[in-house]
């Protein structure tokens, strides 16, 4: 009898003191899911915290950890815990990234979530699926038109913003000067950040109306693509791109037009806050994307989203879907949307930015007169895609090869992902 009640007492002892040892009960019967992105320091101090703060007060048992850093850094993360099966719970996600996550099985499938809450998923802008199952939903999108520095534009007498090719050369050779370290445009063509390829490269085929696409398949080969890859072929051996294109990644386009390095960038409509912050006494304004000479139809404007999902390691589904639907939700997205100044994700939203935000403003029109373009969202391995691409680019402003050769290659290595 005296050894079952020492027994008993062991074994609630032991229960007890597993109660008290586990996570939840050490949180005071929190749950934490991780949140990996690049968005917080893209956007102003505090607002998205605030966001997280707002999710936690309506959700008591769910703690959110952030886990931020610049995109490229970000991604590098993202690869690394998909490999390790370390991945957070909620995963900010660019659409270019997610076959290749969806294959490795790092990512979760949503219908399952969609289907046990009733969620209405058709107020969802642009659900990204892969065979048929849906894994990403887009917080919010943006534009990627040309960031111009107007100071540099005036002391180098320039009047009127590029609406071709041509003026964009013209421009370029203008603001360039070497005595001052100041160049023309930025070009980041880092393999391993490729994303340049697209934002950079593409972004001009798009502009012209033109496609790197036929029935689904590459066509790198058409006239359009190599006359692309020819036009920045003619700025870099003129001297008109910053050097260092070959190792420079995103962010690192950013710094050099904040610091006045460069007079002209193409980049996202989400880093004019950051830029603000980075450098208040910047005078700077956004240009609609030049076209091909004598191109007079509907351009189309490069973009990235804002794109979330979930791990599929992540113990926390529940928890983690409940933060996807609430930064989905119209009221949470239209405030989101309207700090970052971005499209929405949710078509019920209603972002204020347009009033708000002159540059985004006419980010807006820009969007109106033509058509968002990202021929990379969704196709096997984009990244490699893109880093195939660079590698030949590479290779053709290193004088190795001609802009011809340099597509018909990428087009072999693309053909064989196919």
């Amino acid at each position: 009898m005296k050894l079952l009640k020492v027994i008993s007492k062991a074994v609630i002892l032991t229960v007890i003191l597993l109660v008290f040892l586990s996570p939840a009960f050490a949180q005071g019967g929190l749950v934490e899911i991780e949140f990996i992105q690049w968005w917080e320091p893209e956007l102003p101090a505090g607002s998205f915290r605030a966001i997280m703060n707002e999710f936690e007060a309506q959700n008591p048992g769910i703690k959110v950890k952030l886990i931020s850093g610049p995109y490229s850094a970000t991604r590098d993360q993202i690869v690394t815990g998909a490999a390790t099966g370390t991945l957070s719970d909620v995963v900010g996600l660019d659409g270019a990234w997610v076959n290749d996550l969806a294959k490795q099985g790092a990512i979760a499938p949503m219908d399952g979530l969609i289907a046990s809450t009733n969620y209405d998923a058709s107020q969802v802008a642009a659900i990204i699926k892969l065979d048929n199952k849906s894994y990403m939903f887009p917080v919010a999108s943006f534009v990627y038109p040309i960031f111009v520095n107007l100071d540099l534009f005036k002391a180098a007498g320039i009047e009127k913003l590029p609406t071709n090719r041509s003026e964009f050369i013209a421009t370029a050779r203008k603001l360039t000067n070497l005595e001052k370290n100041q160049y023309g445009w930025v070009l980041p063509l880092s393999l391993e950040a490729p994303n340049g390829a697209q934002n950079d490269v593409m972004s001009w085929v798009w502009a012209s109306g033109k496609s790197m696409m036929k029935d689904g398949r590459p066509d790198l080969t058409n006239p359009d693509v190599v006359s692309a890859l020819k036009f920045i072929e003619t700025m870099y051996k003129e001297g008109l791109i910053s050097p260092g294109s070959f190792a420079k990644k995103e962010q690192d386009k950013v710094e050099e037009f904040v610091n006045g390095r460069v007079g002209m960038m193409v980049d996202t409509l989400a880093h004019i806050n950051m830029i603000r912050d980075r450098n208040p006494s910047l005078n700077f304004t956004v240009s609609d994307f030049p076209a091909v000479d004598g191109y007079t139809g509907l351009k189309g404007l490069p973009y990235a989203a804002w794109g979330i999902g979930i791990s599929e390691g992540s113990k926390h589904k529940e928890e983690a879907w409940k933060l996807v639907t609430y930064l989905m939700s119209p009221e949470v997205n239209s405030k989101l949307v309207s700090i970052a100044n971005a499209f929405p994700g949710n078509v019920h939203a209603t972002p204020d930015f347009v009033l708000t935000d002159e540059l985004f403003g006419k980010g807006f029109k820009f969007f109106q007169s033509g058509y968002l373009a990202n021929e990379f969202v969704g196709l096997p391995v984009a990244e490699e895609l893109m880093r195939i691409l660079n590698i030949e680019i590479q290779l053709m402003l290193d004088g190795k090869q001609t802009a011809e050769q340099a597509a018909a290659k990428a087009q072999a290595k693309w053909e064989a992902k196919f």
